[in-house]
């Protein structure tokens, strides 16, 4: 069989946005939602088949890359750090996670064709330069990214992340159970990360009030995670929530499914990612998940999985 490179979905549990800002967010991979490198050797240059795409294969050799590519971006990157100017073979790219969602497609499918490509050369990226690399590509994807999206799918782990800081990988008590609901709406994150950086420009104290109350979410978020107060921590992701409302974020649909879910019987929910579109997440236990799966789908959910998050746990110490 061809070897096969993946890297997990992902959701963000509180703090986006104001994570761009320096304020804690707390970012969880999605188990079973992952993108998929699958690796044929060949001496042919490097060829990449996005099948999600439904484009033409795409052939890169270096020094001919478009940069604006995400694609040619991260196999450029990852070539020139493995000095493999001679690389060849191919990758196909297949992912099951939905592009402009909010559940870190971009950086996933980035992951797994840099670690498709040094396995190609018979050789690996550690975590942290690949972390770097990716996080190089998701500038494309979100103009300003405050590199949470990159470093939860590369180390495939719980994360409690501030910019600039040390890498905290986090343990959690128990995984959580959650219902992913599409609103079928494609959403660029740059879109609105953009707004939020006018919306900080022209009320500056009233947007950073704003982003201290939702740090001080993703702080006690944490205790709950370490803990197992599944319900304190639902009340939170539905505050969470609110707070992205008034930085103008949500959208219609998104309060619809997310009062959807709590409706259903959810111990919270809230969107997960950049907003203006995507998915909302909502936080459920074995008692509630179906019937907030078909609430969701009656307010009008495109799609609604059951996924369960946070599995993988880290150290207590900052990572290097």
């Amino acid at each position: 069989m061809s070897p096969v490179a993946s890297a997990p979905g992902k959701v963000i549990l509180c703090g986006e946005h104001a994570v761009v800002y320096g304020a804690p967010a707390i970012a969880l991979p999605l188990s079973g939602i992952r993108a998929y490198a699958k690796i044929v050797k060949g001496d042919h240059p490097l060829t990449i088949i996005a099948e999600d795409l439904a484009e033409p294969p795409r052939v890169y050799r270096t020094g001919e890359m478009d940069m604006a590519d995400p694609l040619a971006l991260m196999a450029r990157l990852a070539v020139e750090y493995l000095d493999a100017e001679d690389i060849s073979g191919a990758i196909r790219l297949k992912s099951d996670i939905p592009i402009a969602s909010g559940l870190g497609s971009g950086a996933a499918v980035s992951t797994a064709l840099g670690r498709a490509i040094a396995m190609l050369y018979a050789s690996e990226i550690p975590d942290k330069e690949l972390s770097q690399l990716v996080y190089e590509v998701e500038k494309l994807h979100h103009g300003t990214p405050s590199g949470v999206d990159n470093t939860v799918v590369v180390y495939e782990a719980p994360v409690y992340f501030i910019k600039d800081h040390s890498i905290d990988l986090i343990k959690i008590a128990k995984p959580l159970q959650l219902v992913l609901a599409e609103t079928g709406i494609a959403a660029l994150t740059r879109d609105a990360v953009a707004a939020v950086r006018r919306r900080r420009q022209s009320a500056p104290a009233r947007t950073a009030a704003t982003f201290a109350e939702i740090g001080a979410i993703a702080n006690e978020a944490r205790d709950c995670l370490a803990s197992g107060a599944t319900r304190r921590l639902g009340e939170l992701m539905t505050a969470n929530h609110r707070l992205l409302q008034g930085l103008d974020v949500s959208s219609p649909e998104l309060d619809r499914l997310v009062a959807a879910g709590l409706n259903g019987g959810a111990y919270g929910a809230k969107l997960s990612g950049g907003g203006r579109g995507g998915n909302i997440i909502a936080l459920v236990d074995e008692h509630s998940v179906d019937a907030v799966r078909a609430k969701l789908l009656e307010a009008g959910a495109k799609r609604a999985m059951v996924a369960s998050a946070g599995e993988g746990t880290g150290d207590d110490d900052d990572s290097d």
